[in-house]
Protein backbone atom coordinates (compact mmCIF):
# COMPACT_ATOMS: atom_id res chain seq x y z
CA UNK A 1 0.00 0.00 0.00
CA UNK A 2 0.69 3.17 -0.71
CA UNK A 3 1.85 5.13 2.40
CA UNK A 4 0.50 9.20 2.61
CA UNK A 5 4.03 10.47 2.19
CA UNK A 6 4.82 8.36 -0.81
CA UNK A 7 1.33 10.10 -2.60
CA UNK A 8 2.01 13.65 -1.55
CA UNK A 9 5.44 12.99 -2.93
CA UNK A 10 3.90 11.70 -6.20
CA UNK A 11 1.32 14.62 -6.20
CA UNK A 12 4.23 17.13 -5.36
CA UNK A 13 6.15 15.50 -8.45
CA UNK A 14 3.17 15.77 -10.84
CA UNK A 15 2.04 19.35 -9.73
CA UNK A 16 5.70 20.30 -10.22
CA UNK A 17 6.09 18.51 -13.90
CA UNK A 18 2.82 20.03 -14.91
CA UNK A 19 3.89 23.67 -14.02
CA UNK A 20 6.89 23.13 -16.03
CA UNK A 21 5.31 21.34 -19.23
CA UNK A 22 4.06 25.11 -19.50
CA UNK A 23 5.98 27.87 -21.06
CA UNK A 24 4.69 31.28 -21.31
CA UNK A 25 5.12 32.82 -24.82
CA UNK A 26 7.88 34.52 -24.17
CA UNK A 27 9.61 31.15 -23.04
CA UNK A 28 8.63 29.40 -26.50
CA UNK A 29 10.14 33.02 -28.45
CA UNK A 30 13.23 32.49 -26.48
CA UNK A 31 13.31 28.16 -27.83
CA UNK A 32 12.44 29.10 -31.19
CA UNK A 33 15.38 31.84 -30.90
CA UNK A 34 17.89 29.01 -29.74
CA UNK A 35 16.85 26.60 -32.48
CA UNK A 36 17.13 29.17 -35.19
CA UNK A 37 20.48 29.71 -34.38
CA UNK A 38 21.73 26.11 -33.77
CA UNK A 39 20.22 25.89 -37.64
CA UNK A 40 22.41 29.00 -38.57
CA UNK A 41 25.36 27.61 -36.61
CA UNK A 42 24.74 24.11 -38.65
CA UNK A 43 24.32 26.32 -42.12
CA UNK A 44 27.46 28.95 -41.01
CA UNK A 45 29.54 25.75 -40.53
CA UNK A 46 28.42 24.15 -43.84
CA UNK A 47 29.27 27.45 -45.90
CA UNK A 48 32.56 27.62 -43.97
CA UNK A 49 33.15 23.81 -45.31
CA UNK A 50 32.25 24.38 -48.82
CA UNK A 51 34.34 27.34 -48.86
CA UNK A 52 37.32 25.79 -47.87
CA UNK A 53 36.87 22.73 -50.31
CA UNK A 54 36.43 25.23 -52.56
CA UNK A 55 39.49 26.85 -51.79
CA UNK A 56 41.31 23.59 -52.08
CA UNK A 57 40.19 22.88 -55.53
CA UNK A 58 41.17 26.04 -56.50
CA UNK A 59 44.39 25.76 -55.32
CA UNK A 60 45.13 22.03 -56.94
CA UNK A 61 43.61 22.98 -60.44
CA UNK A 62 45.77 26.06 -60.65
CA UNK A 63 49.00 23.73 -60.53
CA UNK A 64 49.31 22.36 -64.13
CA UNK A 65 49.55 18.47 -64.32
CA UNK A 66 52.81 16.97 -66.22
CA UNK A 67 51.50 16.01 -69.21
CA UNK A 68 53.28 12.73 -69.95
CA UNK A 69 52.82 10.64 -72.93
CA UNK A 70 51.33 8.01 -70.24
CA UNK A 71 49.23 10.85 -68.30
CA UNK A 72 47.68 12.00 -71.74
CA UNK A 73 46.57 8.48 -73.17
CA UNK A 74 45.54 7.68 -70.01
CA UNK A 75 43.12 11.42 -70.20
CA UNK A 76 42.47 10.32 -74.07
CA UNK A 77 41.07 7.00 -73.02
CA UNK A 78 38.84 8.44 -70.10
CA UNK A 79 37.29 11.07 -72.27
CA UNK A 80 36.98 8.86 -74.65
CA UNK A 81 34.85 6.33 -72.61
CA UNK A 82 32.56 8.99 -71.12
CA UNK A 83 31.80 10.70 -74.92
CA UNK A 84 30.67 7.38 -76.53
CA UNK A 85 28.51 6.58 -73.50
CA UNK A 86 27.10 9.99 -74.47
CA UNK A 87 26.78 9.46 -77.95
CA UNK A 88 25.45 5.73 -77.31
CA UNK A 89 22.50 8.01 -75.15
CA UNK A 90 22.03 10.14 -78.47
CA UNK A 91 23.67 12.73 -77.04
CA UNK A 92 25.75 15.39 -78.65
CA UNK A 93 26.93 17.49 -76.20
CA UNK A 94 28.82 16.70 -73.04
CA UNK A 95 30.36 18.68 -70.19
CA UNK A 96 33.89 17.34 -69.85
CA UNK A 97 35.27 19.98 -67.00
CA UNK A 98 33.86 22.07 -64.39
CA UNK A 99 35.85 24.69 -62.65
CA UNK A 100 35.27 27.78 -60.30
CA UNK A 101 36.01 31.39 -62.23
CA UNK A 102 38.84 32.05 -59.64
CA UNK A 103 40.56 30.17 -62.54
CA UNK A 104 40.04 32.83 -65.08
CA UNK A 105 42.01 35.86 -64.74
CA UNK A 106 39.07 38.36 -65.37
CA UNK A 107 37.26 35.71 -63.45
CA UNK A 108 34.65 34.36 -66.09
CA UNK A 109 34.11 37.70 -67.78
CA UNK A 110 35.46 37.04 -71.25
CA UNK A 111 33.54 33.74 -71.06
CA UNK A 112 29.90 35.26 -69.90
CA UNK A 113 30.16 38.22 -72.69
CA UNK A 114 31.12 35.19 -75.24
CA UNK A 115 34.87 37.51 -76.05
CA UNK A 116 37.00 35.89 -78.52
CA UNK A 117 39.46 36.43 -76.15
CA UNK A 118 38.32 34.38 -73.24
CA UNK A 119 40.98 31.36 -73.68
CA UNK A 120 43.29 33.62 -72.63
CA UNK A 121 41.78 34.11 -69.47
CA UNK A 122 42.22 30.95 -68.73
CA UNK A 123 44.88 29.94 -66.22
CA UNK A 124 46.17 25.91 -64.58
CA UNK A 125 44.57 23.35 -66.02
CA UNK A 126 41.77 24.59 -67.34
CA UNK A 127 44.01 26.24 -69.99
CA UNK A 128 45.70 22.98 -70.05
CA UNK A 129 41.82 21.59 -71.42
CA UNK A 130 41.63 24.30 -73.68
CA UNK A 131 45.18 23.34 -74.95
CA UNK A 132 44.57 19.65 -75.61
CA UNK A 133 41.39 20.60 -77.57
CA UNK A 134 42.30 22.99 -79.08
CA UNK A 135 45.78 20.96 -80.39
CA UNK A 136 44.24 17.54 -80.68
CA UNK A 137 40.40 17.16 -80.50
CA UNK A 138 39.38 20.35 -82.59
CA UNK A 139 41.39 19.08 -85.89
CA UNK A 140 38.91 15.97 -85.28
CA UNK A 141 35.78 17.94 -85.46
CA UNK A 142 35.06 18.82 -81.83
CA UNK A 143 33.84 22.08 -80.67
CA UNK A 144 34.54 23.56 -77.47
CA UNK A 145 31.72 25.75 -75.69
CA UNK A 146 32.61 27.50 -72.14
CA UNK A 147 29.92 28.82 -70.54
CA UNK A 148 29.44 30.17 -67.04
CA UNK A 149 26.82 27.37 -65.11
CA UNK A 150 26.62 28.64 -61.66
CA UNK A 151 25.65 31.93 -60.19
CA UNK A 152 26.04 32.07 -56.40
CA UNK A 153 24.65 35.21 -55.23
CA UNK A 154 23.95 36.56 -58.82
CA UNK A 155 27.73 36.28 -59.62
CA UNK A 156 29.63 33.62 -61.70
CA UNK A 157 30.20 30.95 -59.87
CA UNK A 158 31.72 27.73 -61.69
CA UNK A 159 32.57 27.47 -65.71
CA UNK A 160 31.73 24.38 -67.52
CA UNK A 161 33.71 22.91 -70.76
CA UNK A 162 31.26 21.30 -73.49
CA UNK A 163 32.70 19.29 -76.13
CA UNK A 164 29.99 19.07 -79.01
CA UNK A 165 30.06 16.39 -81.92
CA UNK A 166 26.91 17.48 -83.19
CA UNK A 167 26.10 18.20 -87.00
CA UNK A 168 27.78 22.05 -88.02
CA UNK A 169 24.97 25.17 -88.23
CA UNK A 170 25.34 26.21 -91.39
Amino acid sequence: METLKEKDDRTRSASELGDETFMSAADLRNYMSEIQMARASKSVDAMDRASHARANLVKTLAAPIDLTEERLTEITQNLLLKLRAAAGRGETELMVMRFPVDLCSDRGRAINNADDEWPNMLTGRPRQAYELWRDQLKPAGYKLKAMIIDWPGGLPGDVGFFLNWGKSKV
